[in-house]
């Protein structure tokens, strides 16, 4: 019985020791700071597409409706 606790024991200690010198969590971070940056800029610009795309529909509709009556 005690060399299974002793086993167990070593176990846990290489485990634990494994996930505090575990970096891969910081990589994640980082990456999910870039993509809502990018995500951030992304909203941001639609503001003027879509402004540009609008005025764009616009003035075709209004050339159409020009032609057609």
């Amino acid at each position: 019985m005690h060399e299974r606790i002793l086993k167990f024991y070593v176990q846990i200690q290489g485990l634990k020791g494994a996930l505090i010198n575990n970096q891969s969590g910081q990589d994640l971070i980082e990456y999910a700071l870039v993509v809502s940056l990018i995500a951030l800029a992304a909203t941001a610009g639609m503001g003027a597409v879509a402004t540009s795309i609008s005025t764009a529909f616009s003035k075709v509709g209004s050339k159409l409706t020009g032609y057609t009556s």
